[in-house]
């Protein structure tokens, strides 16, 4: 049966599951998928101006059960991060993410090209 295993899904990797790209299909059984609000709230207004309230409302629900809180250390942790990748110019709720997954122990899954080249990141394109 196997073991699950779990790892932080990004916007992105969110965003190209539901487009149906290939290179995430591996994810898509035995693992556990860890995310926030936060990266909910991105994945649902670009699927509301892509395909409309009912598409984005439908993935939002889908995934809101498997969002994560976020305490006062991790937004600390996640800002000290994110200024020290400041010309890397990454977006607030990545570099939560990120420092999200780390604290976890689990890789943050995603295809945007800043985090290609970092430490505990499964990177798909």
């Amino acid at each position: 049966m196997g073991e699950l295993i779990d790892y932080f899904f990004d916007t992105y990797a969110l965003y190209e599951i539901i487009m149906g790209n290939k290179d995430y299909n591996k994810f898509s059984e035995k693992i556990g998928i860890i995310t926030t609000k936060l990266n909910l709230m991105e994945l649902h207004y670009t699927l509301l101006l892509d395909f409309g309230i009912d598409i984005a409302n439908k993935y939002y629900n889908k995934f809101i059960g498997f969002t994560v809180d976020i305490d006062d250390e991790t937004i600390i942790i996640s800002n000290q991060f994110r200024a020290s990748m400041k010309k890397r110019k990454m977006s607030y709720v990545d570099c939560l993410g990120y420092t999200i997954a780390k604290i976890r122990g689990v890789k943050f899954l995603t295809g945007d090209k800043e985090f290609f080249d970092l430490n505990n990141v499964e990177f798909v394109k």
